[in-house]
């Protein structure tokens, strides 16, 4: 019930309790979930000045939902270990509008028994939680599947692009596409955002950018190419310079298009 954000005023509101720093939050929760933009985010409020390693102890628990690579996920679980708390990563797959409906996908890794007392907190999240065993599972898993996505919506955006120059209609290629086995819920929905053009951000680009980031840090250790991802991390970075990291991934339409 305590919080500690940039931007809680809604959650005040609610009724949660604000700390004023992570520390703050780590002391008077016996459970404290942390989601922020990226590994070095994640550190920062784990190691930074008043982080949340001042006050964990060996009855606070610790859960990390910041999309981060497997070692930043380790040496986390290191530091909260090593103070004789408990750690658990848990990894989130899914939109902005499936957190708020509560439709997430779960993916954690770390303390068995931490997972099991978070299930009421992952049932309000999410309609389904995967235990994948030791730390950096989860961040593994998720960084697979974020590469499968960021891949296919530039192959997306590509494929409009090419419509549109070639003279179709791309509402024309939704709809066919609609029918055939390619449709899925997000390439309809991100075609759609292509075809309004206004890109409500769902899952920001700059995030989008940074997984396929990761990803490749992950194949550069495991020596496995990963040529299609280099590729399209490239236009996504090209799209982030652009000025569009702070909107929807499906923004990289704006750079397919050149």
């Amino acid at each position: 019930r305590y919080v500690f954000f940039l931007q809680c005023t809604d959650f005040v509101k609610a009724g949660a309790e604000q700390g004023l720093t992570p520390s703050d939050v780590v002391l008077a929760a016996d459970i404290t979930f942390s989601c922020v933009a990226d590994p070095q985010a994640a550190k920062d409020m784990v190691f930074g000045n008043c982080g949340v390693l001042t006050e964990i102890s060996p009855d606070k628990s610790y859960v990390e939902m910041t999309g981060i690579d497997a070692e930043t996920s380790q040496d986390i679980a290191e530091a909260i270990n090593g103070k004789g708390g408990r750690y658990l990563e848990a990894q989130v797959q899914g939109s902005k509008t499936q957190a708020q409906e509560g439709t997430l996908v779960i993916l954690a890794a770390g303390d068995r028994s931490l997972f099991d007392e978070c299930q009421s907190c992952f049932e309000a999240m999410g309609k389904n939680s995967f235990y994948l065993g030791e730390v950096g599972n989860a961040s593994k898993m998720n960084l697979v599947l974020q590469l499968m996505a960021g891949v296919t919506l530039a192959a997306l955006a590509e494929s409009m692009a090419l419509a549109d120059r070639a003279g179709l209609q791309q509402k024309d290629v939704l709809e066919v596409l609609e029918l055939t086995s390619l449709a899925c819920p997000a390439i309809l929905e991100k075609g759609k955002a292509i075809i309004e053009g206004g890109f409500p951000t769902q899952l920001p680009l700059q995030h989008m950018q940074k997984d396929l980031r990761l990803s490749l840090g992950m194949s550069d250790q495991l020596e496995q190419p990963l040529p299609l991802a280099a590729a399209a991390n490239e236009v996504y970075k090209h799209a982030k310079r652009l000025g569009y990291g702070e909107h929807d991934a499906s923004a990289v339409y704006i750079r397919a298009r050149f």
